[in-house]
């Protein structure tokens, strides 16, 4: 059967790398941890902020910190809090042009688009100011559904909504959570997308590659794979 929709991730998927997402400091630096063990709590350890049942961002980051390190003072999970928060809106409102331009494209041919996101209430808190508002059919955030990938639910949502069987669906995204994984096992097909992990963690690639039918480095290199070409609109 044909594809009828695309369902994206979208940090470190659409997002650009984290070191272009804002030059503020990461979170883990502000709060003195070491960055593979903050990531390894957001990831897979803190289902609770993801599915929205904290929606304080002092208390989600003082919850988190707290559980690495019970020391770090109330004066520095402050700071590190505003920080997060400037950083993710900083993170929204940078998205790279080519993604945009692609999402666009694939409207413009007729496909179905989704999002769904894993992510605590002040990570998506600026979404309705990002470039990328507007542009999916379906959006599914983590926090607002009380559904977190790589739960079969959530997909099975998002394609409810989007009006297509689950095989009717490309999911694209960088793998983190086990969402390409997830979202096989819901029925769609996969395409992983490394450019950012490649940066990030360069060691995950090829695992996340053996998990996925697809593999482009960058977003528009979806456009060929379904037999599109990039038109990027005149800009002033």
């Amino acid at each position: 059967m044909e594809l009828q929709a695309v369902i994206f991730d979208l940090f470190h998927t659409l997002t650009g790398p984290e070191e272009d997402w804002s030059s503020l400091p990461w979170t883990s630096d502000v709060l003195g941890i070491d960055r593979g063990v903050w990531n390894d709590l957001l990831v897979s350890r803190s289902r609770w902020r993801l599915a929205g049942e904290e929606t304080d961002p002092y208390v989600i980051v003082r919850t988190l910190a707290r559980e690495i390190d019970p020391t770090i003072s109330d004066e520095v999970i402050r700071k590190a809090t505003r920080i997060r928060i400037q950083r993710f809106k900083d993170s929204l409102a940078r998205i790279p042009l080519e993604n945009i331009d692609t999402l666009r494209t694939l409207r413009a041919a007729g496909f179905r688009l989704g999002l769904i996101s894993n992510a605590d209430v002040m990570e998506v808190a600026p979404w309705p100011t990002s470039p990328l508002s507007g542009l999916f059919d379906v959006e599914l955030f983590s926090c607002q559904v009380g559904l977190v990938k790589p739960e079969p639910e959530i997909y099975a949502r998002c394609a409810h909504a989007l009006r297509v069987a689950p095989r009717e669906c490309l999911f694209v995204g960088d793998g983190g959570s086990n969402e390409l994984i997830g979202a096989k096992d819901a029925g769609m097909s996969t395409a992983f997308v490394s450019g950012v992990m490649a940066r990030l963690w360069p060691d995950r690639v090829q695992e996340r590659r053996a998990t996925s039918d697809h593999h482009i480095y960058r977003i528009p290199d979806l456009l060929p794979l379904l037999g599109l070409t990039l038109q990027p609109p005149i800009r002033e």
